[in-house]
């Protein structure tokens, strides 16, 4: 019989609702854990150890016993944006809404509450709130404490920390009495991160307050905050992520700006820096090729780093905790990395705008490729504590399409597979690996478990659409307006493809927009040909009655002249390319343009392009409202047309 306990659990938020899933080999529900219903669900996390998990509803903040399902304690604060969980899970720290004092309209009510839980005592849990205090902005709001939750650090200014020493008595603690780091005189504090492991230190970012001035990291002892055990200055540097390995002993500073000033980049520039806490290493990680940093993060043995780097296709390397290049993988579009956490597996993959093709390294194994697959559309991808799946999601508001769970054995085979509406968040329970038996070798190859139902037929639902893509039949491209409707009418261009036109032009005839006055057919090109000649005759008749003697007498003289020529001397009938320039030369009148006739000319293209647009609407097309409103002015051009004395 399986220990539930032992089980690998993970939680998937949506916005009114929170769900507890058992993985393999169960895959199903919490057992007696009743989900929310029709509540906002701003927040969730499982709790240090993983013994409980919490969530929050508008008005009370509940604690789920992850073994039972059950609510073992409600504590009432409303709402609640933000919760932040300490490393042992004996503290919460929440921040809330900002509200008015109802006893004084300019201040407001304290809004961040450090809560001390107990879920020793299975039988009574109890909590307490320690501390309250007001911070209005919800940047930088976040407590950080160190390995045994001893010390407690807040960021109350951009210029100082201050740490708090927690005694045995919790009641009698004093907030009022910190130890300050004040940095004001080297600059503004950007970033803080405390290091895990024995010896607690703290990395500090620094900006300059003034242009010109170097930007700084610096790291401290929590022992002694007076001067700093290891320090690096540098020019170029707008925001820094800190990234401490699991002992605490070294860091890695990646610093990036946001604009290159050498304009290689459009997304600026990134450097990244190795220091210790003893002073000893504080040094630039060269890397061979130019771009950005995608990724670094350490091994879980801390001996070792990995770092995605350069224009794609990116580069990976491995160094040592000396900096050291180790291994270099072959350029790919990769730009995400994570260790296992026994540090047996790496998982290196190209997600975000990238396919989301992933790879599995052994890295017992000289970096061996042991397996591959493709989880497209991914945010979120976690190994489980035991080290043998893989989670990965698609979560809103990232994509708010196809939001789903896929949990995947380290060979690349899909296992479980569950498809949400929406999906806010979803992580693993925290388990240590010693609840868990060691991976053998000679089953790598091999799938040590048995697939859930649910990955089956989503594998089934994908290979049939990969069978209907291949058999069906890809002609010409039509846009979607225009499908499933009759593309041989040719009164219009609207609804054609290309390949229509081309068809059309090849067999020797083309389209015309409608004319007002003209009959549009398209039996044949002579049909065409002099279809238009007519219309030319009765423009040029609407002419000769403005026309003066002068120009008329001039007009016949070349009109007789040119009879004569042709009666000398056979010549080809002319295509419709000509008699489109017959229509553009009758409205010339002894080589000159009268206002009156530039005016007709303009007016018959308007009533063209709104006859095309006509036709548009009765395609049911959709018109910008500015063309809706050149339909609506129809009757104006055709009535100052009449006053020009052109007719129909």
């Amino acid at each position: 019989m399986t220990d539930s306990a032992k089980v690998p659990q993970l939680y998937c938020r949506q916005p009114k609702t929170v769900e507890l899933i058992q993985a393999e080999p169960l895959f199903r529900d919490l057992p007696n854990f009743q989900p929310p219903k029709d509540e906002p669900i701003r927040c969730s996390s499982y709790i240090g150890s993983g013994k409980g998990f919490i969530y929050t509803t508008p008005n009370d903040i509940k604690v789920i016993d992850t073994i039972t399902g059950l609510i073992i304690l409600k504590i009432e604060i409303p709402d609640i944006f933000e919760i932040s969980v300490s490393p042992l899970g004996n503290y919460i720290t929440t921040w809330s809404k900002l509200t008015k004092n109802p006893e004084n309209d300019k201040t407001y009510i304290k809004n961040v509450n450090l809560i001390k839980i107990d879920l020793s005592n299975n039988e009574k849990p109890n909590f307490k709130i320690i501390h309250s205090m007001l911070n209005t902005n919800q940047n930088g709001w976040i407590p950080q404490f160190n390995y045994d939750e001893s010390i407690i650090c807040f960021k109350r200014n951009p210029y100082s920390l201050n740490f708090f020493k927690f005694d045995e008595s919790i009641d009698n603690f004093e907030f009022s009495k910190p130890s300050t780091l004040d940095l004001k005189e080297f600059g503004k504090i950007e970033e803080f991160k405390i290091s895990p492991g024995l010896n607690s230190s703290v990395s500090v970012f620094i900006l300059p307050i003034n242009n010109g001035n170097p930007s700084f990291i610096k790291i401290y002892s929590l022992l002694n905050l007076k001067s700093p055990i290891s320090s690096k200055q540098f020019f170029k540097g707008e925001s820094c992520i800190f990234n401490w390995n699991s002992i605490g002993t070294s860091l890695l500073a990646l610093i990036s700006t946001d604009v290159d000033s050498t304009n290689k980049s459009y997304y600026g520039e990134t450097q990244l820096y190795l220091l210790d806490i003893n002073g000893l290493l504080v040094q630039k990680i060269d890397l061979p090729n130019d771009g950005p940093i995608h990724e670094c993060t350490w091994s879980p043995t801390s001996r070792e780093f990995a770092v995605i780097y350069g224009f794609m296709p990116a580069i990976t390397t491995f160094f040592d905790s000396r900096g050291n290049i180790l291994h270099s993988l072959p350029k790919s579009s990769r730009n995400s990395i994570c260790y296992s956490p026994h540090a047996k597996f790496i998982l290196v993959a190209g997600f975000g705008n990238l396919p989301g093709d992933v790879d599995i390294l052994d890295r017992q194994n000289k970096f061996n490729k042991i397996a591959s697959f493709q989880a497209s559309n991914t945010s979120v991808c976690k190994w489980s504590p035991d080290g043998r799946f893989i989670l990965t999601a698609t979560t809103s508001p990232r994509l708010r399409v196809d939001n789903s769970i896929k949990i995947w054995y380290f060979n690349g085979s899909l296992v479980y597979f569950k498809e949400f509406t929406e999906l806010n968040s979803v992580d693993w329970r925290f388990q240590p690996l010693i609840d868990f038996p060691p991976i053998n070798n000679s089953k790598i190859d091999k799938l040590d478990c048995e697939p859930h139902s649910s990955a089956l037929k989503y594998l089934e639902k994908q290979n049939s659409k990969l069978k209907t893509t291949s058999t069906t039949k890809s002609g010409a491209y039509r846009p979607p307006h225009a499908r499933n409707t009759n593309t041989t009418t040719t009164s219009s261009n609207t609804g054609r493809s290309l390949a229509d036109l081309a068809e059309q032009k090849q067999n020797g005839y083309t389209s015309r927009s409608n004319i007002p006055g003209l009959t549009t057919t398209t039996s044949s090109s002579s049909t065409i040909a002099s279809t238009t000649t007519t219309f030319a005759q009765l423009q040029l008749q609407q002419q000769n009655n403005s026309e003066s003697k002068s120009a008329q007498k001039n007009r016949k003289k070349r009109q007789n002249k040119k009879s004569e020529l042709g009666a000398s001397s056979s010549s080809p009938a002319p295509s419709t390319n000509s008699i489109d320039s017959a229509d553009e030369s009758s409205l010339v009148i002894g080589g000159v343009v009268s206002l009156e006739e530039k005016k007709i000319r303009n007016l018959l293209k308007k009533l063209r392009a709104i006859e095309a647009l006509k036709i548009k609407q009765e395609n049911m097309e959709h018109l910008e409202d500015t063309q809706l409103l050149k339909i609506s002015t129809e009757p104006a051009v055709r009535k100052e047309l009449e006053s020009l004395g052109w007719k129909e």
